[in-house]
């Protein structure tokens, strides 16, 4: 039929799985180093991350829910762990009385900058090491088109 999308081949398949299960082990590698280097998850290192890039070290809940692309209950849910130790504050916002803005605290600055060296290392082990040049230049290229391609899609597409 005209326009009918067809399914993958096994060969598509099979390297689409390779990708899935192989990203997979990766992510876990880096989790389980990160925890155990720092005590910090990928979540609590994602939102450290982009607190200590903000304006002032802080952001809007609804904007840093966009700039890490989580949905505001995740965010909300993980904040509420991250504050009870003291990594995080939340204030009211100063502009928006309805809204509120996360603050980096000064612990949560401190377990940032004591992360970041072991976090890259690791990076660099179990990833970039594991490459060659051209290789590194082959998955930028992959994962920006597949950027590009789900930027264009819409939900249920």
């Amino acid at each position: 039929m005209p326009g009918e999308r067809q399914l993958p081949n096994r060969d598509e398949l099979h390297t689409w799985r390779e990708f899935i299960e192989t990203t997979e082990a990766l992510r876990s590698a880096l989790t389980a180093r990160l925890h155990h280097d720092t005590g910090l998850s990928p979540g609590d290192y994602v939102v450290l991350l982009a607190l200590s890039e903000a304006d002032q070290n802080r952001m809007r809940s609804s904007e840093l829910a966009a700039h890490v692309g989580w949905e505001r209950s995740r965010l909300s849910h993980h904040l509420a762990r991250m504050e009870r130790r003291q990594l995080i504050r939340r204030e009211n916002c100063v502009t928006d009385s309805r809204g509120a803005e996360v603050v980096l605290a000064e612990p949560g600055a401190d377990a940032f900058r004591a992360a970041t060296v072991p976090h890259l290392r690791a990076v660099r082990e179990l990833f970039v090491d594991a490459l060659t040049p051209d290789q590194l230049a082959a998955a930028t290229e992959i994962t920006a088109a597949l950027k590009a391609h789900l930027a264009g899609r819409t939900p249920g597409d």
